[in-house]
């Protein structure tokens, strides 16, 4: 268990969001615990189909329900500085008190703005209709934020862009926008669902280093949800390894790259390419194939892919532990 303490502003407990299919029920999220602490960095990483941003978006109650549907757990919002708590798990999706959460206090940008942005309305139309929804504000008031907002995120000629459409942005410049747009109510949490995967390797640098210059003036804690082990390792503070639905590690970043414990841990970093590695080491791969969704595991569920699986691990279902202070793994070995 990831224990919470006066300094927490987001924490999930024992979550699990459930997919009911025809052909059996995907448990994209079986049992999660986390917490995010005020003006820190948490970085979500795993490989594809792990639980990632299903994670995020059951935060965020935007999973389409059916099939969909958070079957247990918590979610609590620690709002005024602690002195009230809010369970997002127990709310109406589509309720007033979560449509005030969402974009307000916890805001989120999506991996492919294209498809999140409205192609039919400017990018300005669109900061400013989040604006107005929150803030009780003219529409010139809001286009003003809008533009304030365009100018933060460093986009090119902020004025034009103001009035154009998302099909005439580039992909870095829509990046822009999304995080304007989430940033433009001054949200307590931002959660970043693979922001740059998409982008060249130079944008993707300005885009981090963006995020970080707005997290400090703006005083947002971020989730930063990727599979890519060198932006965790630039921005995060902390560090959630997920696997199948499961935390099965967590420490702070520098912990989890120079002392990782969990053996799915350590296969992701050996198999990241290290520029200017000398010699011809061959990268490590992880062995075997990730389960199928709805296949159901017993014991670890790594255990068939573990380098150092035994026959405990084919049958006890290990839990996240704490090892050393501040340091979580979940795993039998």
């Amino acid at each position: 268990m990831i224990h919470s303490d006066a300094n927490t502003i987001l924490e999930i407990k024992n979550l699990k969001t459930y997919f009911f299919l025809d052909n059996g029920t995907v448990r994209a999220v079986d049992g999660v615990n986390l917490k995010l602490d005020r003006h820190t960095t948490l970085g979500l990483v795993g490989e594809s189909g792990c639980g990632k941003s299903v994670t995020a978006r059951s935060v965020m109650r935007l999973i389409q329900s059916p099939p969909g549907k958070i079957v247990e757990g918590q979610i609590w919002l620690y709002q005024n500085g602690g002195r009230r708590i809010v369970d997002i798990a127990d709310l109406d999706p589509r309720g007033p008190e979560i449509r005030s959460i969402r974009g307000g206090e916890i805001a989120m940008v999506f991996q492919e703005p294209m498809t999140s942005l409205n192609p039919l309305y400017t990018a300005g139309s669109q900061i400013a209709e989040s604006v107005q929804l929150h803030q009780n504000v003219s529409h010139k008031e809001a286009m003003d934020r809008a533009l304030e907002m365009l100018y933060k995120v460093r986009i090119s000629d902020p004025e034009q862009r103001l009035h154009e459409y998302p099909h005439q942005l580039s992909g870095g410049m829509r990046q822009r926008v999304m995080i304007a747009l989430a940033l433009s109510c001054n949200p307590a949490i931002l959660i970043a669902d693979e922001p740059t995967t998409a982008l060249d390797v130079t944008v993707q640098a300005q885009i981090l280093d963006l995020m970080r210059e707005l997290q400090s003036e703006f005083g947002s804690s971020i989730i930063m949800i990727t599979h890519n082990l060198g932006v965790i390792s630039q921005i995060a503070d902390y560090v959630a390894v997920m696997y199948l639905g499961k935390i099965v590690e967590y420490a702070d970043v520098r912990t989890v790259f120079h002392n990782p414990l969990h053996p799915y841990t350590i296969g992701l970093l050996n198999s990241v390419p290290v520029f200017g590695r000398k010699g011809k080491k061959v990268l490590v791969s992880i062995k075997g194939m990730v389960p199928t969704p709805t296949e159901i595991i017993p014991g670890c569920a790594f255990a068939p892919r573990c380098p150092s699986a035994r026959k405990i691990c084919e049958e006890e279902e290990p839990v996240l532990r704490e090892v050393e202070p501040g340091h979580q793994v979940a795993c039998l070995g």
